[in-house]
């Protein structure tokens, strides 16, 4: 696979994740999804990695209002995420 899903950290692509998973999730509705399985997560984690993903492209960020962006999958997200499960699929013998 020459698909950069493999560089991100697993934060990150636990945030893909979550946000595959929503309709359009704030930054906060993500945070608190990842929570009720991590723990405490931090603002100065949250959104340098959710940047990150956005400039790679696996994330779109839009404004729900002027003080809430929200977040949504892209396509090389969805199909990333695929490519991914059937790698894991191939390596894990359930």
């Amino acid at each position: 696979m020459t698909d950069r899903l493999f560089e991100l950290t697993s934060f990150q692509r636990d945030l893909l994740y979550v946000i595959a998973g929503k309709t359009n999730p704030s930054g906060q509705e993500i945070k608190q999804e990842l929570q009720r399985d991590m723990g405490e997560i931090t603002h100065g984690r949250l959104y340098p990695n959710l940047d990150t993903l956005v400039k790679l492209n696996y994330v779109e960020k839009g404004q729900s209002d002027r003080r809430t962006n929200y977040y949504s999958s892209t396509e090389r997200t969805m199909e990333s995420l695929r490519t991914r499960r059937e790698w894991e699929d191939r390596h894990v013998n359930l």
